[in-house]
């Protein structure tokens, strides 16, 4: 990126409990170009973790998020954070308590506060929740990043990320209150009928009557629905069976694994981390060396050319094609 592309970038600033948990919905997206886990809205310089855990320090544990908004505009980040949080709960979120894990938008000049004030108002009269939407609109103040061993948290430590994840309650309560059949019936207007019965009803295409399964072009593959990167062309293989098929995702790649007892057999499945697409399945019989062999459905993916790959902001991933 040059440096008129710099200048271009703005900040976005939110508080959604622990900070480990609030940099994953955002990240990988197009547009976005760096998230910083931090403190901030209190009155100590240069706080420490243990400080801002005290609860003396007024600071929320809080992301803050460098992005182009001519490629991921702010109201798309409100959108995220409001689907990332419990916005009824200004005490704390899940099973972290506290004014430290209070959830808040910071937002950095009169359109942000404007934007998110009308988010906030469209989700209280959506009927959505039942209690009132807690979540404070706050000027940005000064962000102090936190200490290195917090950032990108979920990849240095993933299976502990997972299980506190898991055990805070917040996935639980996201897929109450974000998976209803109004959602549903939202996305079932932008899908194909395959597209939906695929990503939303763990359904299977045709073989060799899909859109990419002898596809040769360079490219990138992305979710659906979501537009999460997760395979490239490069790992893309004739495996000979009508699905496209892949040796490997994409290195930082958006997807998750999880058993499938389904039809009376065990296989992995592949979902998509942010959205929870169904994508497909992952077996052991690729390629070697390591010998595996992502078999993913068409209609679960969007691919993306590599000569647009800058323009629709999955630049950083060219050097992947």
């Amino acid at each position: 990126m040059n440096k008129d592309d710099q200048s271009s970038l703005q900040l976005a600033t939110f508080a959604g409990g622990c900070f480990w948990c609030m940099v994953t919905p955002f990240e990988e997206l197009p547009g976005i170009h760096g998230i910083v886990s931090g403190y901030t809205g209190g009155h100590i310089v240069n706080p420490t973790y243990e400080e801002v855990c005290s609860e003396t320090t007024g600071h929320a544990e809080a992301v803050q998020i460098t992005y182009d908004p001519e490629l991921f505009p702010y109201r798309k980040l409100l959108d995220i954070f409001w689907r990332s949080v419990d916005p009824t709960d200004g005490e704390g979120q899940f099973h972290d308590r506290g004014s430290s894990y209070r959830p808040a938008i910071f937002y950095h000049d009169d359109k942000q506060r404007e934007e998110a004030q009308a988010s906030k108002d469209e989700l209280q009269l959506s009927g959505r929740f039942h209690q009132p939407i807690a979540v404070t609109i706050e000027p940005a103040s000064e962000f102090y990043p936190a200490e290195e061993y917090h950032q990108d948290y979920h990849q240095k430590n993933p299976l502990r990320y997972k299980y506190y994840r898991h055990g805070s309650g917040r996935d639980a309560f996201l897929q109450q209150h974000w998976n209803t059949p109004k959602d549903k019936e939202e996305l079932r207007k932008r899908l194909t009928p395959m597209q939906f019965e695929v990503t939303q009803n763990k359904g299977t295409e045709p073989p060799f009557r899909n859109e990419f399964y002898n596809n040769t072009e360079p490219g990138l593959y992305v979710d659906i629905v979501s537009g999460e990167p997760l395979f490239s062309s490069r790992d893309q293989f004739d495996a000979g069976c009508g699905w496209p098929s892949f040796s490997q995702p994409l290195h930082g790649g958006s997807i998750q694994e999880h058993q499938d007892f389904s039809h009376g057999m065990f296989r992995v499945e592949v979902r998509s981390r942010e959205a929870d697409s169904h994508l497909g399945h992952v077996f052991d019989d690729g390629p070697k060396p390591g010998g595996l062999r992502y078999c993913i459905n068409s209609a679960s993916l969007r691919f993306i050319p590599k000569d647009q790959l800058e323009k629709e902001g999955y630049g950083k991933y060219l050097s992947e094609i």
